[in-house]
């Protein structure tokens, strides 16, 4: 199993229902997984506005917010919705595309140390190299012992995980 799909499917076992995203190219095998999945996705514009858009829909619906980026840019770009949902301990699950492990630290294209950006304003950070990790992590990560009831958000850095 890819490890998009493996993500897909942790999603869907632990009751997320939503997603907020703008599609790039370190997270496209997410996109490919979703069609198959009773998981919907909400396009949006800007990966601030899916940020944003994953905070509001978690004060509504008392569920966890999720966000899909890309990595670099893509990335950075939910700084400011991630800040303001620590600040208003809003539960929210922002997942990022990565360039792949063996290119990390050596500025490639759309490289970004999203958990080292990140690391003040989440309450968890993991990056995610292995597909046979992702559902661990995700149990982990949307379960009371990542502190949900506390109401913190966190960062999974996709790493290798969406590359087939």
């Amino acid at each position: 199993m890819r490890g998009a799909d493996a993500l897909i499917a942790a999603l869907e076992r632990a009751g997320v229902d939503t997603v907020f995203g703008m599609p790039g190219g370190a997270s496209l095998p997410l996109y490919d997984a979703l069609p198959d999945s009773p998981i919907r996705h909400v396009l949006m514009r800007h990966e601030a506005a899916a940020g944003h858009a994953a905070e509001g829909y978690a004060r509504a619906s008392g569920r966890v917010g999720v966000a899909f980026a890309t990595s670099g840019p893509g990335a950075t770009n939910l700084v400011t919705p991630i800040c303001d949902a620590h600040m208003d301990s809003i539960p929210t699950l922002f997942v990022t595309g990565q360039v792949r492990t063996a290119l990390r630290g050596s500025n490639a294209f759309q490289e970004a140390d999203v958990i080292g950006i990140t690391a003040p304003i989440v309450k968890h950070s993991l990056s995610v190299e292995r597909a046979d990790d992702i559902a661990q992590a995700v149990l982990f990560l949307v379960s009371d012992r990542a502190g949900w009831l506390t109401g913190r958000n966190l960062i999974v850095d996709g790493g290798e995980f969406p590359i087939g």
